[in-house]
């Protein structure tokens, strides 16, 4: 238990300061909280000499400690709105900033860290796990930390009139320690189920919600919603387990505190009557049994919060422990813009998908990528744009390994229009000034109007702040695909991938983003994958990509006279296109 409060501390020590602050406030807040009581036994004591004539209670004295007590009272409450101002606020800021910089961690990843990790896994850590350790963090260190110096402070102030006394309530929280101790032990063993049942069902449920419209088409409802309910039944039977373990050791725990604050009545009761403790005194340590294992009492709750905690925090650690696809590159500004392949070879997992291709493409040139699917051809296109890393040889740009360049410097280069268009939930303005983020108001209208999508969102009620759903769902497919444009237009970048950019559309937007593809592409590197005949006869070079290969190379015309790949390509698309070349 005690180690994970040390954990959340040094996960928050960038405001040390203010925690440590926090912790001397609290000290001070409960020594003033014991403060009128202390005064209360004071003044009872006076009131007993005074009724036994031995001594005289001066009118002066009663407003006096009438007005101590009330600078007691303000003072506790001054010091614990400080404690309070200091320290909650903490898990907030460190959680922002996390989130940040695990986004940032998961842009400098490799592609291939997504397929080897459930992507309800990382939600559950960003989202779950952060939050958890967000809202809870500052909690438990208020309810353990401070819960204890809290005790500690009213033990000395009973140490000071017996010290019998302290020592019961000493061995009191000792021994409610102890049984703490298995509270957390039992939490410990359960953290890590418990967290595995947690992210199966977050897995479970984006999975059911994404395919909700294939379900619905196929009438499928109760099939795919058998898993979603199989991880609602686990979890719950989980943490209904985890509760029944934790029952016999917290009520010890609470019997523990109780049975010492007895003991406490009891010896303070025989010193009493022995003498060695006024009555006054006895009363005030009486009036302390029912307050002083308050603070205490509570960490039931935090012995088995924090095993799931520290569970959070070793799933975020290992988050932020993935590893750099670019942590040995450099910020290197490009001379020019030829693109080699030389000898690369590149496979998931065990599979190989790419066996040892080579290729060049000149600066300023169009390159079109054409082959069956599952060839390859993406997969070249991902290896320049450092999604991942080739297994054998090396790409490079104007004659720099792209391994020794910053994702970055090597990405600001290259523009990318991809078949299926993802749009944020946010303005248009936005989606398109996602190409640049410090671009004018005339620069987004210009790179629009380029890519053909100024009209429509004109038409728009709200234009250019129309807010578009999640993905670009409230768009038609053209819709999205031009506004795509548009913001690799406004990026500006020398080298452009075009993924089958208009394989998706109908004919009559075809024609539109065909018209803003050329508007993009002039003067550029183009490497374009495409099927359709009239996107890749005008290339400078086409690569026909076979079972991971090049296995064929040149332009239209040396390869529509050769037998291959190619020609039959061509034969098909003719057949399916319903034209052929003269």
């Amino acid at each position: 238990m005690f180690k994970t409060v040390r954990r959340i501390m040094k996960w928050a020590s960038e405001y040390k300061t203010r925690l440590y602050l926090g912790f001397v406030c609290s000290f001070l807040a409960a020594g003033f909280t014991a403060g009128p009581v202390i005064l209360a036994a004071w003044a009872l004591d006076l009131v007993i000499k005074d009724s036994y004539g031995q001594e005289t209670i001066k009118t002066n004295l009663v407003w006096t400690c009438l007005l101590a007590v009330l600078i007691l009272v303000f003072l506790r409450f001054l010091f614990s709105y400080w404690k309070n101002k200091l320290q909650e606020s903490i898990g907030y800021e460190v959680a922002a900033k996390q989130r940040i910089h695990i986004g940032d961690i998961l842009k400098r990843v490799s592609l291939g860290y997504f397929a080897e990790h459930h992507s309800g896994d990382i939600l559950a850590a960003v989202t779950t796990e952060l939050s958890t350790l967000e809202l809870q963090g500052m909690k438990m260190i208020d309810t353990v930390v401070n819960g204890y110096i809290q005790a500690v402070a009213i033990v000395c102030c009973i140490a000071i009139y017996s010290p019998p006394a302290a020592l019961i309530c000493a061995v009191g929280i000792l021994l409610s320690a102890f049984a703490l101790h298995h509270v957390s032990q039992e939490s410990f063993r359960t953290a890590t189920v418990t967290h595995q049942a947690q992210e199966n069902l977050s897995g479970a449920s984006i999975e059911y919600v994404r395919g909700l419209p294939i379900v619905k088409s196929f009438g499928q409802q109760g099939a795919s919603a058998e898993r979603f309910h199989r991880a609602c039944k686990d979890n719950k039977k989980l943490r209904i387990q985890s509760e029944f373990g934790f029952v016999p050791w917290t009520c010890l725990h609470l019997f523990l505190l109780k049975i010492a604050a007895v003991a406490l009545v009891l010896v303070t009761a025989w010193q009493t009557l022995n003498g060695t403790l006024s009555l006054s005194e006895f009363i005030m340590i009486a009036m302390f049994s029912f307050t002083i294992f308050g603070s205490v009492e509570p960490m039931n709750e935090a012995a088995h919060i924090l095993p799931v905690i520290n569970s959070a925090m070793d799933k975020l650690s290992d988050l932020e422990k993935a590893g750099f696809i670019d942590s040995d590159g450099q910020y290197i500004i490009l001379k020019n813009y030829n693109v080699d392949y030389l000898h690369v070879s590149f496979g998931y997992g065990e599979r190989e998908i790419l066996h040892d291709i080579s290729f060049t493409i000149p600066q300023n040139t169009v390159t079109a990528i054409v082959g069956p699917s599952g060839s390859g051809k993406s997969t070249i296109c991902s290896l320049l744009t450092r999604f991942y890393d080739p297994q054998k040889g090396a790409i490079s740009i104007g004659g720099v390994d792209i391994r020794q360049m910053t994702c970055d410097s090597l990405l600001k280069n290259i523009s990318m229009v991809f078949q299926n268009v993802y749009l944020f939930h946010d303005t248009i303005r936005n989606n398109i000034k996602f190409g640049k983020q410090g671009a004018t108001e005339t620069e987004i209208i210009a790179a629009s109007k380029s890519a053909r999508c100024h009209d429509f969102i004109s038409s728009l009620p709200d234009g250019y702040d129309t807010v578009i759903g999640e993905g670009g769902g409230t768009l038609s497919g053209g819709e999205k695909q031009r506004i795509s444009i548009a913001r690799a237009m406004l990026k500006n970048a020398p080298i452009i991938i075009l993924d089958e950019a208009t394989a998706s559309v109908d004919p009559e937007n075809e024609h539109e983003i065909q018209a803003a593809i050329s508007s993009l592409t002039h003067g550029k590197t183009i490497i374009t994958i495409a099927h359709r005949l009239a996107t890749i006869e005008n290339a400078d070079q086409i690569l026909v990509v076979d079972n991971g290969q090049i296995v064929q190379k040149g332009t239209h015309k040396e390869l529509i006279n050769q037998d291959g790949v190619y020609q039959m390509f061509v034969s098909i698309r003719q057949a399916s296109e319903g034209w052929r070349f003269t």
